[in-house]
Protein backbone atom coordinates (compact mmCIF):
# COMPACT_ATOMS: atom_id res chain seq x y z
CA UNK A 1 0.00 0.00 0.00
CA UNK A 2 1.14 3.00 -1.27
CA UNK A 3 1.64 5.82 1.69
CA UNK A 4 -1.51 8.08 0.66
CA UNK A 5 -3.68 4.76 0.74
CA UNK A 6 -2.30 3.77 4.58
CA UNK A 7 -3.08 7.24 5.67
CA UNK A 8 -6.59 7.34 4.34
CA UNK A 9 -7.73 3.35 5.77
CA UNK A 10 -6.45 4.88 9.31
CA UNK A 11 -9.05 7.98 8.90
CA UNK A 12 -11.34 5.38 8.02
CA UNK A 13 -10.80 3.41 10.89
CA UNK A 14 -10.13 6.40 13.20
CA UNK A 15 -14.10 7.43 11.91
CA UNK A 16 -15.32 4.08 12.98
CA UNK A 17 -13.77 3.72 16.31
CA UNK A 18 -15.24 6.75 17.42
CA UNK A 19 -18.50 5.88 15.73
CA UNK A 20 -18.44 2.89 18.11
CA UNK A 21 -17.31 4.80 20.97
CA UNK A 22 -20.27 6.63 21.26
CA UNK A 23 -22.74 3.70 22.13
CA UNK A 24 -20.74 3.35 24.80
CA UNK A 25 -20.80 6.74 26.21
CA UNK A 26 -24.39 7.89 28.02
CA UNK A 27 -26.25 10.04 25.60
CA UNK A 28 -27.33 12.50 28.50
CA UNK A 29 -23.48 13.51 28.63
CA UNK A 30 -23.25 13.91 24.86
CA UNK A 31 -26.58 16.15 25.04
CA UNK A 32 -25.86 18.06 28.30
CA UNK A 33 -22.38 18.49 26.48
CA UNK A 34 -23.74 19.27 22.38
CA UNK A 35 -26.70 21.79 23.22
CA UNK A 36 -26.35 25.37 22.55
CA UNK A 37 -24.67 27.39 25.05
CA UNK A 38 -27.50 29.52 26.32
CA UNK A 39 -27.42 33.22 26.94
CA UNK A 40 -27.37 33.45 30.50
CA UNK A 41 -25.70 31.38 33.86
CA UNK A 42 -28.84 31.48 34.85
CA UNK A 43 -30.17 29.85 31.55
CA UNK A 44 -27.67 27.02 32.13
CA UNK A 45 -28.06 26.42 35.97
CA UNK A 46 -32.15 25.88 34.94
CA UNK A 47 -30.72 23.43 31.72
CA UNK A 48 -28.50 21.63 34.48
CA UNK A 49 -31.47 20.54 36.89
CA UNK A 50 -33.03 19.32 33.81
CA UNK A 51 -30.58 16.71 33.62
CA UNK A 52 -31.43 15.24 36.94
CA UNK A 53 -30.32 17.28 39.68
CA UNK A 54 -32.54 18.23 42.52
CA UNK A 55 -30.99 21.35 43.49
CA UNK A 56 -28.05 24.06 42.41
CA UNK A 57 -26.01 26.73 43.61
CA UNK A 58 -23.86 29.33 41.46
CA UNK A 59 -21.38 31.57 42.75
CA UNK A 60 -19.60 34.19 40.94
CA UNK A 61 -17.27 36.57 41.84
CA UNK A 62 -15.76 38.34 38.61
CA UNK A 63 -13.23 41.44 39.97
CA UNK A 64 -14.23 44.78 40.52
CA UNK A 65 -17.85 44.00 40.34
CA UNK A 66 -20.37 43.05 42.98
CA UNK A 67 -20.78 38.69 43.03
CA UNK A 68 -23.65 36.85 41.86
CA UNK A 69 -25.74 33.85 43.35
CA UNK A 70 -27.66 31.91 40.90
CA UNK A 71 -29.90 28.85 41.98
CA UNK A 72 -32.73 26.53 40.57
CA UNK A 73 -34.28 23.31 41.90
CA UNK A 74 -35.38 22.35 45.16
CA UNK A 75 -33.45 22.77 48.90
CA UNK A 76 -35.75 20.00 49.91
CA UNK A 77 -37.85 17.21 48.27
CA UNK A 78 -39.82 16.53 51.30
CA UNK A 79 -40.61 20.13 52.04
CA UNK A 80 -40.96 21.58 48.39
CA UNK A 81 -38.10 24.38 49.53
CA UNK A 82 -36.60 26.11 46.37
CA UNK A 83 -33.05 26.16 46.60
CA UNK A 84 -31.52 28.90 48.31
CA UNK A 85 -28.08 30.50 47.30
CA UNK A 86 -27.29 30.92 51.06
CA UNK A 87 -27.70 27.60 51.60
CA UNK A 88 -24.97 25.84 53.88
CA UNK A 89 -23.37 22.70 51.76
CA UNK A 90 -21.35 19.63 52.53
CA UNK A 91 -18.55 20.68 50.73
CA UNK A 92 -16.17 17.85 51.47
CA UNK A 93 -12.87 17.59 50.31
CA UNK A 94 -12.65 20.83 49.10
CA UNK A 95 -12.19 20.99 53.07
CA UNK A 96 -8.22 19.93 52.16
CA UNK A 97 -7.48 23.06 50.11
CA UNK A 98 -7.67 24.50 54.37
CA UNK A 99 -5.86 22.07 56.03
CA UNK A 100 -3.19 22.45 53.16
CA UNK A 101 -3.32 26.49 54.36
CA UNK A 102 -2.62 25.08 57.74
CA UNK A 103 0.13 23.02 57.15
CA UNK A 104 1.96 26.05 55.17
CA UNK A 105 1.59 28.03 57.82
CA UNK A 106 2.73 25.84 60.87
CA UNK A 107 5.63 25.02 58.72
CA UNK A 108 6.08 28.68 57.80
CA UNK A 109 6.28 29.48 61.88
CA UNK A 110 8.59 26.31 62.18
CA UNK A 111 6.36 23.97 63.76
CA UNK A 112 5.88 21.60 61.54
CA UNK A 113 8.55 20.51 58.84
CA UNK A 114 7.20 18.89 55.92
CA UNK A 115 9.97 16.92 55.66
CA UNK A 116 9.74 15.17 58.56
CA UNK A 117 8.45 11.51 57.77
CA UNK A 118 5.14 10.02 59.56
CA UNK A 119 7.33 8.04 61.88
CA UNK A 120 8.71 11.02 63.02
CA UNK A 121 5.15 12.28 64.14
CA UNK A 122 3.23 9.15 65.46
CA UNK A 123 6.08 6.69 66.10
CA UNK A 124 3.38 3.81 66.63
CA UNK A 125 2.17 3.73 62.84
CA UNK A 126 5.66 2.64 62.02
CA UNK A 127 5.44 -0.98 61.03
CA UNK A 128 1.53 -0.53 60.83
CA UNK A 129 1.69 1.83 57.50
CA UNK A 130 4.04 0.53 55.23
CA UNK A 131 7.17 3.26 54.63
CA UNK A 132 6.10 5.57 57.37
CA UNK A 133 9.69 6.06 57.98
CA UNK A 134 10.00 7.22 54.24
CA UNK A 135 6.82 9.22 54.13
CA UNK A 136 7.21 12.40 54.79
CA UNK A 137 4.46 15.40 55.66
CA UNK A 138 4.71 16.72 52.13
CA UNK A 139 3.93 13.43 50.54
CA UNK A 140 1.16 13.22 52.19
CA UNK A 141 -0.24 16.61 51.40
CA UNK A 142 0.51 16.08 48.04
CA UNK A 143 -1.16 12.65 47.82
CA UNK A 144 2.19 10.93 46.89
CA UNK A 145 2.65 8.79 50.19
CA UNK A 146 1.44 5.33 48.60
CA UNK A 147 -1.07 4.95 51.94
CA UNK A 148 -3.87 3.10 50.71
CA UNK A 149 -7.70 5.57 50.55
CA UNK A 150 -9.80 3.74 53.45
CA UNK A 151 -12.98 5.19 51.60
CA UNK A 152 -12.19 2.41 49.09
CA UNK A 153 -12.59 -0.33 51.50
CA UNK A 154 -14.95 -2.47 50.76
CA UNK A 155 -18.71 -1.74 51.86
CA UNK A 156 -17.03 1.78 53.66
CA UNK A 157 -20.19 3.58 52.25
CA UNK A 158 -22.67 0.99 52.97
CA UNK A 159 -21.43 1.44 56.93
CA UNK A 160 -18.88 3.96 57.55
CA UNK A 161 -17.18 3.63 60.44
CA UNK A 162 -17.82 5.96 63.54
CA UNK A 163 -14.56 7.60 64.44
CA UNK A 164 -10.86 8.29 63.22
CA UNK A 165 -9.52 5.25 64.50
CA UNK A 166 -11.96 2.96 63.07
CA UNK A 167 -11.45 4.88 59.60
CA UNK A 168 -7.43 4.17 59.88
CA UNK A 169 -8.09 0.66 61.21
CA UNK A 170 -9.25 0.21 57.87
CA UNK A 171 -5.75 0.30 56.24
CA UNK A 172 -3.76 -0.76 59.08
CA UNK A 173 -1.09 -3.53 58.31
CA UNK A 174 -2.37 -3.13 54.57
CA UNK A 175 0.60 -2.88 51.71
CA UNK A 176 1.07 0.49 49.93
CA UNK A 177 -0.57 1.14 47.01
CA UNK A 178 3.33 2.09 45.49
CA UNK A 179 6.72 3.50 46.92
CA UNK A 180 6.79 6.96 48.67
CA UNK A 181 6.95 9.72 46.09
CA UNK A 182 7.12 7.05 42.82
CA UNK A 183 3.12 7.59 42.15
CA UNK A 184 0.20 10.18 42.63
CA UNK A 185 -2.91 8.48 43.91
CA UNK A 186 -6.02 10.47 45.81
CA UNK A 187 -6.07 9.17 49.48
CA UNK A 188 -7.86 10.20 51.85
CA UNK A 189 -6.32 8.44 54.66
CA UNK A 190 -3.68 11.45 53.63
CA UNK A 191 -5.18 14.12 55.47
CA UNK A 192 -6.89 12.13 58.20
CA UNK A 193 -3.13 11.44 59.08
CA UNK A 194 -2.49 15.08 58.84
CA UNK A 195 -5.40 16.04 61.13
CA UNK A 196 -3.91 13.75 64.09
CA UNK A 197 -0.31 15.39 63.01
CA UNK A 198 -1.83 18.77 63.29
CA UNK A 199 -3.57 18.02 66.40
CA UNK A 200 -0.60 16.88 68.31
CA UNK A 201 1.58 19.72 66.88
CA UNK A 202 -0.82 22.28 68.42
CA UNK A 203 -1.68 20.60 71.31
CA UNK A 204 -5.53 21.40 70.25
CA UNK A 205 -8.22 20.39 67.84
CA UNK A 206 -6.58 21.55 64.01
CA UNK A 207 -10.00 22.71 63.96
CA UNK A 208 -10.29 25.45 65.87
CA UNK A 209 -6.56 26.86 64.49
CA UNK A 210 -8.50 26.87 60.82
CA UNK A 211 -11.15 28.96 62.43
CA UNK A 212 -8.81 31.32 64.34
CA UNK A 213 -6.19 31.79 61.45
CA UNK A 214 -8.30 31.24 58.33
CA UNK A 215 -11.85 31.53 58.82
CA UNK A 216 -11.93 34.37 60.98
CA UNK A 217 -9.40 36.66 59.15
CA UNK A 218 -11.24 36.12 56.23
CA UNK A 219 -14.90 37.04 57.75
CA UNK A 220 -15.95 33.84 56.93
CA UNK A 221 -18.86 33.11 59.25
CA UNK A 222 -20.30 30.84 57.35
CA UNK A 223 -18.14 28.37 57.28
CA UNK A 224 -17.87 25.62 60.00
CA UNK A 225 -16.02 21.91 60.70
CA UNK A 226 -18.64 19.84 60.86
CA UNK A 227 -22.14 19.47 60.65
CA UNK A 228 -23.14 19.56 64.64
CA UNK A 229 -22.24 22.76 64.55
CA UNK A 230 -24.97 24.45 62.57
CA UNK A 231 -28.47 23.98 62.45
CA UNK A 232 -29.47 21.45 60.27
CA UNK A 233 -32.59 23.47 58.74
CA UNK A 234 -29.60 25.77 57.44
CA UNK A 235 -28.51 22.91 55.55
CA UNK A 236 -29.18 21.68 52.20
CA UNK A 237 -30.71 18.15 51.32
CA UNK A 238 -28.50 16.05 49.57
CA UNK A 239 -30.08 13.02 47.43
CA UNK A 240 -28.65 9.68 45.82
CA UNK A 241 -29.83 8.56 42.86
CA UNK A 242 -31.69 5.40 43.60
CA UNK A 243 -32.19 6.16 47.28
CA UNK A 244 -35.30 8.31 48.60
CA UNK A 245 -33.71 9.18 52.50
CA UNK A 246 -32.32 12.72 52.75
CA UNK A 247 -28.23 12.38 52.50
CA UNK A 248 -28.15 15.04 54.49
CA UNK A 249 -28.23 12.97 57.78
CA UNK A 250 -25.59 10.35 56.44
CA UNK A 251 -22.08 10.43 56.71
CA UNK A 252 -22.02 13.86 58.88
CA UNK A 253 -18.59 12.71 60.30
CA UNK A 254 -16.42 11.28 57.67
CA UNK A 255 -12.85 12.44 58.38
CA UNK A 256 -10.60 15.52 57.75
CA UNK A 257 -11.42 15.50 54.44
CA UNK A 258 -15.25 15.67 54.18
CA UNK A 259 -16.63 17.14 57.53
CA UNK A 260 -16.65 21.15 56.70
CA UNK A 261 -19.83 22.90 55.60
CA UNK A 262 -19.77 26.57 53.86
CA UNK A 263 -22.13 28.78 51.87
CA UNK A 264 -20.81 28.65 47.77
CA UNK A 265 -19.55 32.70 48.88
CA UNK A 266 -17.59 31.58 51.96
CA UNK A 267 -16.23 29.08 49.61
CA UNK A 268 -15.84 31.89 47.02
CA UNK A 269 -13.84 34.46 49.28
CA UNK A 270 -11.54 31.67 50.58
CA UNK A 271 -10.82 30.43 47.00
CA UNK A 272 -10.03 34.46 45.80
CA UNK A 273 -7.59 34.96 48.74
CA UNK A 274 -6.03 31.87 48.55
CA UNK A 275 -5.20 32.58 44.74
CA UNK A 276 -4.64 36.49 45.05
CA UNK A 277 -1.87 36.06 48.12
CA UNK A 278 -4.17 37.89 50.68
CA UNK A 279 -4.43 34.72 52.72
CA UNK A 280 -0.84 33.85 53.04
CA UNK A 281 2.54 35.60 53.19
CA UNK A 282 4.71 35.39 50.92
CA UNK A 283 7.20 32.36 52.14
CA UNK A 284 3.95 30.66 53.52
CA UNK A 285 2.44 30.67 49.43
CA UNK A 286 5.81 29.33 48.57
CA UNK A 287 5.10 26.55 51.00
CA UNK A 288 2.00 26.00 49.99
CA UNK A 289 2.49 26.16 46.06
CA UNK A 290 5.37 23.51 46.29
CA UNK A 291 2.80 21.11 48.38
CA UNK A 292 -0.96 21.54 47.17
CA UNK A 293 -3.06 22.90 44.56
CA UNK A 294 -4.94 25.93 44.13
CA UNK A 295 -8.62 24.55 43.24
CA UNK A 296 -10.66 21.29 44.28
CA UNK A 297 -13.86 18.98 43.90
CA UNK A 298 -15.39 17.74 46.40
CA UNK A 299 -18.19 14.83 46.57
CA UNK A 300 -19.72 12.57 49.52
CA UNK A 301 -23.17 11.02 48.66
CA UNK A 302 -25.84 13.60 48.02
CA UNK A 303 -23.20 16.34 47.60
CA UNK A 304 -20.80 17.35 44.44
CA UNK A 305 -19.15 20.96 44.73
CA UNK A 306 -16.31 22.65 42.28
CA UNK A 307 -13.82 25.27 43.32
CA UNK A 308 -11.96 27.08 41.19
CA UNK A 309 -10.13 30.42 40.40
CA UNK A 310 -9.82 31.50 36.62
CA UNK A 311 -7.06 33.62 36.53
CA UNK A 312 -7.34 34.68 32.89
CA UNK A 313 -10.89 36.17 33.56
CA UNK A 314 -9.78 37.21 37.02
CA UNK A 315 -13.02 34.95 38.14
CA UNK A 316 -14.46 32.48 41.12
CA UNK A 317 -16.92 30.12 40.05
CA UNK A 318 -18.16 28.12 42.89
CA UNK A 319 -20.41 25.38 42.11
CA UNK A 320 -22.86 23.20 44.44
CA UNK A 321 -24.99 20.05 42.98
CA UNK A 322 -27.10 18.21 45.48
CA UNK A 323 -27.56 15.04 43.82
CA UNK A 324 -25.33 12.32 43.21
CA UNK A 325 -25.47 8.56 41.70
CA UNK A 326 -23.38 5.31 41.74
CA UNK A 327 -22.01 5.58 38.02
CA UNK A 328 -20.79 8.50 38.23
CA UNK A 329 -22.54 10.38 35.53
CA UNK A 330 -23.86 12.97 37.66
CA UNK A 331 -20.43 13.60 38.72
CA UNK A 332 -19.59 14.29 34.88
CA UNK A 333 -22.14 16.12 34.28
CA UNK A 334 -21.56 18.62 36.93
CA UNK A 335 -18.13 19.03 35.67
CA UNK A 336 -19.95 19.21 31.81
CA UNK A 337 -22.35 22.36 33.70
CA UNK A 338 -19.43 24.01 35.37
CA UNK A 339 -17.32 24.35 32.04
CA UNK A 340 -20.21 25.94 30.18
CA UNK A 341 -20.59 28.01 32.87
CA UNK A 342 -16.98 29.82 33.21
CA UNK A 343 -17.79 29.70 29.00
CA UNK A 344 -20.76 32.04 29.24
CA UNK A 345 -18.69 34.29 31.91
CA UNK A 346 -15.70 34.30 29.29
CA UNK A 347 -18.00 35.37 26.09
CA UNK A 348 -19.88 37.83 28.24
CA UNK A 349 -16.58 39.74 29.57
CA UNK A 350 -14.97 39.52 25.88
CA UNK A 351 -17.97 41.16 24.78
CA UNK A 352 -17.87 44.18 27.35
Amino acid sequence: MTKKQITRLLRIIFIIASIISLFFVPWILVKAWILPLPDTVQEQVNETIGHGFDGMIVYVDEAGKSPYFYSAGLKSRKNKVPADAQSLFKIASISKLYVAVAVAKLANDQRLNIEKTLADYIPSLKGRIAHADKITLKLMVQHRSGIPNFTDHPGYWENPPENSEQRLDLILDKPADFEPGAEYSYSNTNFLLIGEILDKILGYSHREYIKQEILKPLGLNNTYSLLSEVDLDEVASGYYVGYEADMKFNYNSVGISGSMVATAQDVGIFIRALNDGSLLNENEQAIYSAIYVYKHGGLLPGYQSLAEYHKDIDTVVIQFLNTTDFDGYQWNLSQIAYNRIVKIIRRDQADE
